[in-house]
């Protein structure tokens, strides 16, 4: 048990309070895992949110093969395939977080976000776009995506798999891993290092508020450096 947090949602409100996800990216880098951010194109539809939960990965595929009977598959049979179990089996605390489909339509809106919210979860990452704004917004829902788009999902897309381990980019995210979104980007905290990394991170990022305010009275960048090994 960690001495400065018990549980996640003590972790989670830490991370809220005082983290940021350069700085956590930062401890990543440091300890070999520099393949941890989601593409830059990944934003939060109003910059104020943040996000930080556990990874309840869901896989997408392009489908407009359109939908049963008569299709071999009964996943693509389905409309959206296991997109409302899997929205159906969210836990509290958990991030919806989808890749593998092509960037043409949205893979989040408003009713998806309800949804979520009645099980608890505490936001969406999608490799795609979110629509329906202003109804999310409404609700102040945690929702990153790569911009707002209306073109439906329905007639292009299928979830195919949740729980399940994804490719988002160049990062390889399991369930249960940490992710933390801000302004600055989207990063994914295995779950094996995650100790360690919000560990580290809390340390380095209370140094930098020392360097800040020693910078601010008149010490040179080299100095601060010498003397704090932060920058």
């Amino acid at each position: 048990m960690n001495p400065l947090w018990k549980s996640d949602e003590e972790l989670f409100a830490l991370t809220r309070r005082e983290l940021y996800t350069a700085v956590v990216g930062d401890i990543m880098d440091i300890l070999g895992h520099k393949r941890q951010f989601l593409p830059p194109t990944i934003q939060p539809l109003r910059d104020d949110m943040v996000v930080i939960g556990r990874a309840m990965p869901v896989l997408e595929m392009h489908d407009e093969g359109g939908e049963g009977p008569g299709r071999h598959s009964e996943v693509v049979n389905r409309p959206f395939g296991l997109m409302l179990p899997a929205l159906d089996d969210l836990q509290p605390g958990e991030v919806y977080l989808c890749s593998g489909s092509s960037p043409s339509y949205a893979l989040w809106g408003e009713l998806m976000s309800m949804a979520a919210t009645n099980r608890g979860a505490v936001g969406a990452v999608v490799n795609g776009y979110s629509r329906d704004t202003k109804g999310i917004l409404a609700q102040n829902f945690a929702c990153f995506s790569m911009g707002r788009y209306s073109q439906d999902q329905r007639p292009r897309g299928k979830v195919v798999d949740f729980r399940c381990t994804i490719k988002f980019g160049d990062v390889t995210v399991h369930p249960d891993d940490i992710v933390f979104g801000d302004l600055d980007g989207v990063c994914v905290v295995p779950k094996e290092i995650e100790t360690e990394v919000f560990t580290q991170a809390l340390e380095k990022a209370r140094g930098e508020k020392r360097v800040f305010e020693a910078i601010k009275g008149g010490m040179k960048a080299q100095e601060s450096w010498d003397k704090f090994g932060i920058m």
